[in-house]
């Protein structure tokens, strides 16, 4: 290729960093990752409330997909304290946090400063792009589901097991000029991969952001999930999910990347137990370029998505986008 493509990848969780971690190795490419800090749960959600800072447990994820190398501080960024045997409640506060948002928590105390802190990890870490956060304020995300009931906050939004009509905030949220930036002068943007309404769709949602996409003439794609979520996809199929991010943005996907990989029964079976099915796809003929391959890994009996088989991919999408 002999043009650089500005490549935008929203979302969050895990699935977000599995394809950071292949793309950031991608030639011709300028990256930013916009990241969700609605996260309430876990670790993240006791840091939030203790020091009202913005969720940062997504935000450390991406840091170590983006860092140039696995290094010993990024190994460290990973480590969760777990409980000691024969150490009272009262004195066992570090159970169950992550060392790197402890470390982010600290350096926004001392900078004063989110959007500071992160780049000064970033910095250190060797990151390759640019981590934004879709806003800096300290949000709290809201489902609405089929049957009228209103869910308050995202880690209780699976919890409901009831179909989601929509999620939104109750506030006004402002996206923040860094985000805005990057879409205005993305020529690629990427959805997923990862929870559709608790990790895509709380960047989406933000006006600003929605506004952004809506008037972004930048080439849109969805990485799908190989897997139903439960409590908040059950039953999805391919179609189902950018019609949920179709609906939330108003504007269209233009490509979609599905993995047709052939899954092992046992590997089923396990999903089967949670209550997780794969997802597939109902109708032949779509108003979006659909690529059908081989795209996952099934270590340990789980089914993630292969960082090296998501660059691949990307290389020819953007080997196309060059020829066209």
């Amino acid at each position: 290729m002999s043009r650089n493509f500005n490549v935008v990848v929203l979302g969050g969780g895990t699935g977000q960093a599995t394809i950071l971690r292949g793309i950031k190795n991608c030639d011709n490419i300028d990256l930013t990752a916009i990241v969700t800090v609605a996260d309430d749960g876990g670790s993240t959600g006791r840091l939030r409330r203790s020091f009202h800072i913005p969720a940062m447990g997504d935000i450390r994820n991406v840091m170590i997909a983006m860092a140039e190398s696995e290094s010993l501080l990024s190994t460290l960024m990973s480590y969760r304290f777990e409980k000691e045997e024969g150490v009272a409640a009262e004195d066992d506060e570090l159970t169950g946090h992550n060392l790197g948002n402890l470390i982010l928590t600290a350096l926004t105390q001392s900078c004063g400063n989110f959007m500071e802190a992160i780049g000064t990890i970033s910095k250190v870490l060797n990151v390759k792009g640019d981590i934004v956060p879709s806003t800096s304020q300290i949000i709290t995300l809201f489902a609405e589901m089929e049957d009228g009931t209103i869910v308050r906050g995202e880690s209780n939004i699976p919890k409901v097991r009831n179909r989601i009509k929509r999620v939104f905030y109750q506030e006004e949220v402002h996206a923040t000029a860094q985000a805005i930036e990057a879409i205005r002068e993305a020529d690629i943007i990427i959805y997923g991969i990862g929870s559709i309404y608790t990790s895509i769709l709380p960047n989406i949602i933000i006006d600003e952001i929605r506004n952004e996409l809506q008037i972004s003439r930048a080439f849109k794609i969805y990485f799908c999930n190989a897997m139903t979520q439960p409590g908040e996809t059950d039953g999805f199929s391919m179609e189902d999910h950018i019609e949920a991010i179709e609906d939330h943005v108003h504007d269209k996907i233009d490509l979609v990347v599905y993995a047709e990989d052939r899954l092992p029964q046992e590997v089923l079976d396990r999903y089967v137990q949670l209550e997780s099915v794969p997802v597939t796809i109902k109708n032949e003929f779509h108003d979006y370029i659909v690529i059908k391959t081989q795209l996952l890994e099934f270590g340990n009996g789980l089914i993630r998505h292969d960082s090296a088989r998501i660059k691949e991919v990307m290389e020819d999408i953007m080997t196309q986008l060059e020829e066209n």
